[in-house]
């Protein structure tokens, strides 16, 4: 399964408005709001924020990959966003984040939660990636750049 056939345009925030790793966090989870996918709106908050609370998503590189598991959904979700601006998040190593993956997965699909997670933290561990990233002004150039990326990754298989 691909990144880019879970995350769609709609997902993809060119400036996050949040400025605190709660605000960033809730910003992208409610962009599920009126998804027919999503039971339990509230649910998934909970779940991503109980994860949190285990230990920093804030990978590093300014990057971070909030995640969690519920039942309150019928698909994989995910949501990417991007800050100009620093967004202090705990991270690993100590810099703030401008780079945030929102991946929200079902209880019964652990092994796939876990294959999209590691795909999507070996992408970020790219600097060209992340540069283009940051670059992009907008969803659709987001969205052009996970793509070629992946391209390139299942190519290289």
């Amino acid at each position: 399964m691909k990144l880019s056939d879970l995350l769609k345009t709609e997902f993809v925030i060119p400036e996050l408005s949040g400025s605190s790793k709660e605000e960033v966090i809730d910003e992208m989870v409610n962009l599920f709001a009126e998804d027919p996918r999503v039971n339990d709106l509230e649910k998934v908050r909970t779940a991503v924020f109980e994860r949190e609370k285990i230990i920093s998503t804030g990978i590093g590189k300014n990057f971070a990959l909030p995640h969690g598991k519920t039942d309150s959904i019928t698909e994989i979700l995910c949501a990417f966003g991007k800050s100009t601006r620093p967004i202090e998040y705990n991270s690993h190593d100590g810099q703030p984040v401008h780079l945030v993956f929102l991946l929200v997965g079902k209880e019964n699909l652990v092994s796939l939660h876990i294959k999209l997670l590691s795909r999507i933290s070996r992408m970020m561990t790219k600097d060209e990636f992340r540069r283009k990233l940051m670059d992009a002004k907008t969803s659709e150039e987001i969205m052009e750049i996970f793509s070629g990326e992946e391209a390139t990754y299942y190519d290289n298989l």
